[in-house]
């Protein structure tokens, strides 16, 4: 624990000045208090569920900014429904409203919303890329975000921080996504869990806010809490050039301070890198991965969402076509950017070289549009390349920076763009950008947002009730499962399953369809029987924040997950509905667990109460010894069945204070 008087890193200064509950020693509890809140459709619909159920009046946190940015292709009327329950939601609770067509909830919050040195919680996993303006950034699931938004703290494990001191400047042809892909290079899609990355140092100078943001964006991608910035000059900037001047505030690491790790990253001897299929870790130098044939490459995604994203593209295409058989995706991230781009005559040269244009929003990332052709290979500037996210399950993704994407586009195959002859073009963005807030709808005055009714459908249905873990446990193992289970694998992404996803009923078929297509069938027909387990192996639960990821299994019957290791925010999804997440005390113990198994765990609430670890049976292969690490409050939340149900328990004053 750092001591009072010793200098502050920037996180610890943000924490301490955010701090309910708890001391600022990794691994020990802590509760955040939350200055804003974000929120994107296809889960904001679980939230804004989430507040009906709790009974809650008006939101506390301010802003709060509902974004339409996942769910824009309209093949029937699910959609537009949709649109239209969170509008209404919105009216209702007073939440900002940013409609379909103004961009991905992160860039545009950055634009419109974004204060140094506030905290902000949303229901997405790249809400940490906020962390690039100097903002306290985390992503949770919806159930958390929804508690913030009534009010209540954030609570989570106080992580180490991780100093990363960055030095020299991107050479050419080198951008903020090799950067990053070079820290998933050394550290892997884990190496960041429960750390909040902070970077310093003189390389600072020398990124922009939006490279900032590719990295801060991607932080999650290791497994980061959160992932901070300074406020400096370039902050500065980037505000004034959105006409937010006065919202600038300088913050900085105190000097003398000190990290729980530290790390050098000399952005000098960088060189152009790439993910291969099929995980962001699995990263390599392009030219290793030169020649191979390209079917598509696609630009855009809170991954890469700056404006000179974009303008370096048309920069390299201008005056040249796209290799005959390739298909040049282009995904504006925000109207600001588009309407910049056709200020300043680069759209042209985009839609002449043979691009194709689509709407702003998330699009191809997660699966909704652009799937690519089954085994051919697409490069792509997202944040993710899990098997399948693209929309097509025998995908071949690689992840990589702009200035590849287009230079293979241009050549036909993977090509490093250092072997371009053209000179590389250097972007500087515009000392003003076009905002317009007059997009966005404004919450209602508190009196006339009470008289408004949620407009909802047979597909915004009530959340189902969750009872409590039994004291005797005993139930079969149903699924057992690899490392690095992505909530991609549980809850599928695309145009086919997410306009469902306001249906806890409605989605449960999809659960874990790729994995096992038989699982939803077998798991509904224990929930009347006790429910069941799953088993699975290092990194459990990795990548997106959705919640329904494990509010759907728990509503199958899940009733605890044993694995070797737990993503940190599908880790506490579990919890928050209900579900018990124990680890192997020995990893051997892992490879005696096969389907159809039986555990039974006795007396389960008093061993939760005697300590953090706990003893299971295992007819006929002896015991298992596991761990929960639990808090108290967790420990609450569990007996309860969740917390909606604690919520609801709670003494009528706190109920009434929750509505005020």
């Amino acid at each position: 624990m750092t001591p009072p008087s010793a200098p502050l890193n920037l996180a610890q200064q943000l924490i301490r000045n955010h701090l309910v509950e708890g001391e600022m020693t990794p691994g020990s509890e802590i509760a955040l208090r939350i200055d804003q809140a974000l929120l994107q459709d296809v889960l904001g619909t679980l939230v804004m569920l989430e507040l009906e159920a709790m009974g809650l009046d008006r939101v506390h946190t301010s802003p709060s900014v509902q974004y339409i940015d996942h769910g824009l292709v309209q093949a029937d009327q699910l959609n537009a429904e949709t649109y239209l329950f969170l509008k209404s939601a919105c009216e209702r609770f007073g939440v900002w409203y940013s409609g379909p067509g103004n961009g991905i909830s992160h860039p545009v919050h950055m634009e419109h919303f974004g204060v140094p040195g506030q905290s902000i919680v949303g229901c997405d996993s790249h809400t940490t890329a906020a962390g690039s303006l100097g903002m306290l950034a985390i992503g949770a699931g919806g159930i958390e975000v929804a508690m913030a938004m009534a009010g209540e703290p954030l609570y989570l494990s106080m992580p180490e921080i991780w100093g990363i001191r960055l030095e020299g400047h991107l050479p050419d042809w080198v951008s903020a996504k090799d950067a990053v892909l070079e820290l998933l290079r050394r550290h892997g899609v884990a190496g960041g869990k429960n750390t909040i990355i902070e970077y310093y140092g003189p390389g600072l100078a020398n990124l922009s806010a939006m490279d900032r943001h590719v990295l801060a964006n991607m932080g999650t991608e290791m497994g980061a809490t959160a992932t901070l910035f300074p406020s400096d000059e370039e902050t500065h900037r980037f505000l004034a050039a959105r006409g937010r001047e006065a919202d600038w505030l300088p913050l900085a690491a105190q000097q003398g301070c000190t990290y729980d790790r530290e790390e050098t990253l000399d952005l000098s001897s960088l060189e152009p890198l790439i993910a291969l299929p099929s995980s962001p870790d699995k990263v390599v130098p392009v030219r290793e991965a030169a020649g191979e044939p390209l079917h598509q490459a696609y630009i855009g995604s809170s991954g890469n969402p700056g404006y000179r994203d974009f303008a370096v593209v048309a920069e390299m295409v201008r005056g040249r076509r796209v290799a005959e058989g390739v298909s040049l995706d282009i995904n504006p991230s925000s109207r600001q950017v588009l309407t910049t781009l056709i200020d300043e005559g680069y759209l042209a040269d985009l839609v002449t070289c043979g691009a194709r244009l689509h709407q702003t929003g998330c699009n191809g990332c997660i699966g909704m549009g652009q799937a690519p052709a089954a085994g051919l290979n697409s490069l792509r500037t997202v944040p993710r390349n899990f098997p399948g996210r693209s929309g097509t399950r025998e995908d071949s993704v690689f992840l990589c920076s702009p200035e590849t994407a287009t230079a293979s586009a241009l050549v036909g195959v993977i090509t490093d763009p250092r072997s371009l002859d053209m000179a590389y073009p250097r972007i500087a963005e515009p000392a003003r950008m076009v905002i317009n807030r007059d997009l966005f709808t404004a919450p209602l005055p508190p009196a006339e947002a009470r008289l408004k009714p949620l407009q909802k459908t047979d597909n915004t249905p009530a959340l189902p009730t969750l009872t409590p873990l039994p004291d005797t446990l005993e139930v079969p193992v149903l699924l057992v499962t690899g490392d690095n289970i992505s909530t991609d694998d549980i809850m599928p992404a695309g145009q086919r399953v997410m306009p469902y996803w306001s249906s806890v009923y409605a989605s449960a078929p999809f659960t874990f369809e790729a994995v096992d297509p038989d699982y939803a069938e077998r798991a509904e027909a224990t929930r009347e029987k006790g429910g069941h387990a799953i088993v699975g192996g290092h990194n459990y639960g990795q990548g997106s924040s959705r919640e329904n990821a494990a509010l759907v299994p728990r509503y199958l019957g899940l009733q605890v997950v044993l694995a070797r290791s737990f993503a940190r925010i599908h880790w506490q999804n579990l919890i928050c509905f209900g579900a018990l997440p124990l680890t192997f005390l020995d990893d051997a113990d892992a490879e005696r667990l096969v389907q159809g198994d039986c555990i039974i765990i006795r007396d389960l609430h008093a061993q939760l109460a005697a300590g953090p670890t706990l003893t299971a049976e295992l007819p006929g292969k002896g015991e298992l010894h596991l761990h929960h690490g639990l808090s108290q409050r967790q420990r609450t939340l569990l007996a309860a069945g969740g917390v909606i149900n604690h919520l609801k328990s709670r003494p009528t004053s706190d109920q009434e204070a929750l509505s005020s």
